[in-house]
């Protein structure tokens, strides 16, 4: 017998488990990693990053997108075909601050409609979420129903909302007994009145997309928490906002961060509505029309394109900061 096995104390310990060795990759298998890796980031950058930094790029060009660009530096009191691709500096983005007059409009018109998202379609989508998931009679046929417009594409939705406002033969303006009078509201072409109908547009497409966000949180949330709420003598309204909620915080994240997108990107019904004027100038539009409208001012677009793109990290990158802290902080000090 060995030493090993004689020793009382190592005789009944249980032997540690050899460790395997971590065989290399063969050939084939880093190729194939290669391949599930590279392609994706090469589209990324292809598609995302590479317009990304081009449009940063152009936004300090005076360029009408036509001929090449040159490292020459804009010169002042000179043609505009003359000084066509040479360096202009911040001058784009303070002529857009300046003297541009749809500049603030939009800006300030973004700002709203992205508020109207956070504080109107997204409690509204998480209420539909809620009630639905509380397994409410027919509640199939309202999920269907409510889920439909993010189905219809944007430019669909605005033809649907026209027959809705229209001044003449419009539903609402029927219902309420001013179809073809002088007192018929003009709801799409009253400057006052365009941008909050467009908004009720909006809205009633972006409320079905939240709802079927927070229908899949919910349907996560792991069901002996509400048992548990419920035994503490929790109500409905308490064990939602105290236990549920909390809970669905990367859903919280994610519905943040598409509302964002979704409220500053928008184009689609505005341009449909009025082509974004008279009352309903947005950035979106302002960029469109810059770079492929009459003007085709290629680097003045892109820096109201930047002015987009800052304005929409600023919201999420914020509430992404914020998130990630408090989840990183102890219990103990939040």
């Amino acid at each position: 017998m060995t030493d090993h096995e004689l020793d009382p104390v190592t005789a009944g310990a249980p032997r540690a488990p050899r460790r395997r060795r971590v065989g290399r990759l063969s050939g084939r298998d880093k190729a194939v990693v290669a391949v599930l890796l590279g392609l994706p980031i090469l589209i990324d950058l292809a598609f995302i990053w590479g317009p990304t930094l081009a449009t940063v790029g152009l936004s300090f060009t005076k360029w009408n997108g036509v001929g090449g660009l040159s490292s020459k530096t804009c010169q002042p009191n000179v043609p505009s075909i003359l000084n066509n691709g040479c360096l202009y500096g911040v001058q784009n983005y303070h002529q857009a601050a300046t003297i541009y007059p749809e500049f603030w409009p939009a800006v300030r018109h973004n700002l709203i409609w992205l508020a109207v998202f956070v504080f109107f379609a997204t409690p509204l989508g998480m209420l539909f979420a809620v009630l639905i998931d509380r397994g409410i009679k027919g509640s199939r046929m309202y999920q269907s129903i409510l889920f439909l417009p993010v189905m219809l594409s944007l430019a669909l939705v605005g033809i649907i909302w026209e027959f809705m406002y229209s001044q003449n033969y419009g539903l609402i303006n029927t219902v309420i007994g001013h179809n073809h009078d002088t007192n018929a509201i003009d709801w799409l072409g009253n400057p006052k009145l365009n941008l909050w109908s467009v908004l009720v547009e909006a809205s009633w497409r972006q409320a079905g997309y939240v709802m079927v966000l927070y229908l899949a949180g919910l349907k996560a949330v792991d069901p002996t928490l509400r048992e548990a709420a419920l035994m503490d003598g929790s109500n409905a309204w308490q064990t939602f906002w105290k236990v549920i909620f909390p809970v669905m915080r990367p859903i919280n994240v994610v519905v943040m961060v598409v509302t964002v997108i979704e409220s500053l990107r928008a184009f689609d019904l505005v341009y449909i509505t009025n082509k974004g004027i008279n009352g309903l100038e947005l950035l979106s539009v302002l960029v469109t029309s810059n770079i492929v409208g009459e003007t085709q001012r290629v680097g003045f677009g892109s820096a109201l394109g930047v002015v987009l793109l800052v304005i929409s990290l600023v919201p999420i990158c914020t509430f992404l900061y914020l998130t990630f802290r408090r989840e990183s902080q102890p219990k103990g000090a939040r």
